[in-house]
């Protein structure tokens, strides 16, 4: 589907490198640009196995990997070249320092009006805080997001994935697919696209703005519970496994009370009223977590399917590759990599009828497609890309 479409990806770490990740699944042709010595840091970032990063193998796919010192002025003329062939090209470094080494969106846009630059911070482009560094999780902290998340009585409490980057990485993927349409369908200009680690994430948490702005209410944690419905939780079975439930619409809650043979509950109007049940949402969660005690995971399944109660197991990851569902849909495949063998990833996620995403290959070792790319894009010849090799320049 975006067969044609030049990457160039000179970010590091998470969000933006997954932007064009993203990009690359359906055809783009991706260029990963990393320093000579060591590479993108997600390299060595998390599990490891024989000193080859895991993030690293899944988060490069179907990118080639060329080196460049951007530090020096022979990289920074490089990377303009290269910069005046591409569509789209997608960076995370401060904006000072760019300013600085000449590759900030006016001194790109100059060998290249029509390229869309894609270029995510920790705090955006403009502001007080805009030459801070940033990472996901302060904007975790910042997006008001830690602080709803844990038990009443708890600390805020952080994800232990990647959040606020990857919900950053979707905004920036469809922004760019949105400036690449007004592009190439309304004849505009290319552009320069701003997104940050704090913006994407607050966006989500609009029940903490709205009840604010209008009711006054300051959200606080409550474990697992939401305070737009009830039953919300999740409750363990008799088989110390766990499974969770929602109740979001006053129908749902009524296939509650009836599937756990609480009849009287559908006709009590303090439980049967959307508002007044959520007073009672503590008691609502102990009716049901008793009932739920008492049935293994498999029994309590059986019934709230039945009943079509909106319930599902609580899944660990191998729990996740078995189920039956996910791998209808080949959520997850299996690709052939030369240094890791054969490794398992998330497949692309949207699925359409007359294109598919794919994972021609996982992240490649640094630098394996210099004399690729720069003999066939640029027309180096192998003596002038052995001479930057041998100056440090790739």
């Amino acid at each position: 589907m975006l067969d044609g479409l030049r990457v160039l990806d000179f970010a590091t770490l998470a969000a933006a490198p997954l932007a064009a990740t993203y990009l690359g699944e359906f055809g783009a042709e991706v260029i990963k640009i990393e320093q000579p010595n060591g590479g993108d840091p997600i390299r060595t970032w998390g599990a490891q196995r024989d000193d080859v990063g895991l993030m690293w193998k899944s988060v490069s796919r179907n990118k080639r990997s060329v080196t460049l010192d951007l530090r020096v002025a022979e990289g920074q003329e490089l990377l303009r070249r290269l910069a005046a062939t591409a569509d789209v090209v997608v960076t995370n470094t401060r904006p000072q320092t760019l300013r600085k080494w000449g590759l900030d969106y006016p001194s790109l846009r100059a060998v290249n009006e029509q390229m869309v630059m894609l270029h995510i911070t920790g705090f955006g482009l403009t502001g007080p805080k805009s030459e801070r560094p940033g990472f996901g999780t302060l904007g975790e902290a910042m997006s008001g997001f830690a602080h709803i998340t844990g038990e009443a009585h708890g600390p805020p409490t952080l994800p232990p994935f990647m959040l606020a980057d990857g919900v950053a990485s979707l905004n920036a993927a469809y922004a760019v697919l949105m400036a690449l349409y007004h592009r190439d369908v309304h004849g505009g200009p290319g552009q320069l696209i701003d997104i940050n680690l704090v913006d994407p994430l607050t966006r989500l948490l609009e029940q903490t703005l709205l009840s604010y702005d209008q009711l006054g209410l300051v959200a606080q944690r409550a474990g697992n519970r939401w305070d737009i419905s009830a039953p919300r939780n999740t409750y363990r079975t008799a088989d110390d496994k766990w499974l969770a439930m929602s109740g979001s619409s006053p129908a749902l809650a009524l296939r509650v009370f009836r599937a756990i043979g609480r009849d009287d509950l559908v006709v009590d109007a303090e439980f049967s009223d959307p508002q007044r049940r959520l007073a009672r949402a503590a008691e609502v969660d102990d009716v049901v977590a008793a009932w739920v005690s008492k049935q293994t995971l498999a029994e309590a399944m059986a019934v709230f399917d039945t009943e079509q109660v909106a319930a599902a197991p609580v899944y660990d990851i191998t729990d996740l590759l078995a189920d039956e569902q996910l791998r209808h849909r080949e959520v997850f495949v299996p690709v052939a990599d030369d240094e890791l063998g054969t490794m398992t990833v998330q497949a692309p996620v949207p699925r359409f009828s007359q294109a598919q995403g794919r994972v021609s290959h996982l992240g490649p070792r640094l630098g394996e497609h210099n004399a690729e790319v720069y003999g066939q894009i640029l027309g180096l010849s192998d003596n002038d890309i052995d001479d930057l090799h041998s100056r440090g320049v790739l």
